[in-house]
């Protein structure tokens, strides 16, 4: 494994990771009045591409990443909406 591997997958998980705080913050605060829905789902469209992009060159952790971005992002959907009116 050469530095360029490991440069894309130390990327891949911090940006895998990236919003495990604010779904952790909604979790924990039940509030999720500021959460844009519409910015999440354009986020998985585009998760989504990555994922058929890795299964193109066979890259597992393109796909491993990117696929638990989208359960983050669908978790966060799902407690955003939960929470929305939530003062």
């Amino acid at each position: 494994m050469d530095n360029t591997q490991l440069v894309g997958i130390a990327a891949a998980i911090i940006t895998g990771f990236s919003m495990v705080p604010q779904l952790l913050k909604i979790i924990r605060e039940k509030k999720a009045a500021t959460v844009s829905t519409g910015m999440s789902i354009v986020l998985i469209c585009g998760l989504a591409l990555w994922i058929w992009y890795g299964i193109q060159k066979d890259d597992i952790p393109i796909i491993a990443t990117n696929s638990f971005s989208i359960v983050t992002n669908l978790l966060l959907i799902y407690f955003a909406r939960k929470y929305k009116n939530s003062a």
